[in-house]
């Protein structure tokens, strides 16, 4: 009995993930592609699913361009002027904001992982990305801002630690930050750079 649990065990290992991350998927594709379906079906009378989803996507597209553009620039400033007038507002905007240009964004943050000293008596590191290039300077030292995202979440920390703390690893961003959501359990490992 206790083989017979142990290989439906094994099974469930194999199969949940790909079922979670079919349903996820599957579940994030319907709700997309719904957005737009009601209006599809109303005034183009047909129905082909994803349509909404390319639709969505093209838009997006369509607004990138725009965004780079000369013309866009008198939009933000527009939308600059009016989040000014709701501070609440623009403290969630640019947070928001500043997130994603940090990760998808021309300016990525996430892109130079290290391992960071946090405990010097018990040889505590954690894995984080060094996210501005100017180091602050506190009590004549100067202090390397790093964030230490969370496993199994988007949220993390920010330590302020001295440079002689930090250890470079030689592993892509995205293994690393990889590494740290699965907890450790996906990835290649930790090496440091020679």
């Amino acid at each position: 009995m206790k083989r017979l649990i142990t290989y439906f065990l094994q099974g469930l290992l194999l199969v949940a993930p790909l079922f979670i991350t079919g349903y996820i998927v599957y579940k994030i594709f319907v709700t997309a592609d719904g957005l737009l379906s009601i209006y599809i079906q109303k005034y183009l009378k047909i129905n082909i699913p994803g349509l909404g989803i390319l639709i969505i996507f093209v838009a997006l597209v369509l607004l990138g361009i725009a965004g780079e553009t000369i013309f866009a620039r008198p939009i933000k400033r527009l939308i600059s002027r009016i989040l000014d007038k709701l501070p609440f507002f623009k403290l969630i905007y640019s947070s928001i904001s500043d997130l994603f240009s940090a990760i998808v964004g021309k300016e990525r943050k996430f892109h130079n992982p290290v391992l960071v000293l946090i405990d010097k008596e018990n040889s505590l590191w954690k894995i984080g990305f060094i996210t501005q290039n100017k180091p602050i300077n506190v009590d004549s030292e100067e202090l390397v801002t790093v964030y230490c995202p969370y496993s199994y979440a988007i949220s993390g920390e920010i330590f302020f630690v001295p440079a002689s703390n930090i250890r470079q690893i030689s592993m892509p961003p995205t293994e690393a930050m990889k590494f740290i959501i699965s907890g450790g359990v996906s990835g290649k490992g930790v090496s440091l750079t020679k």
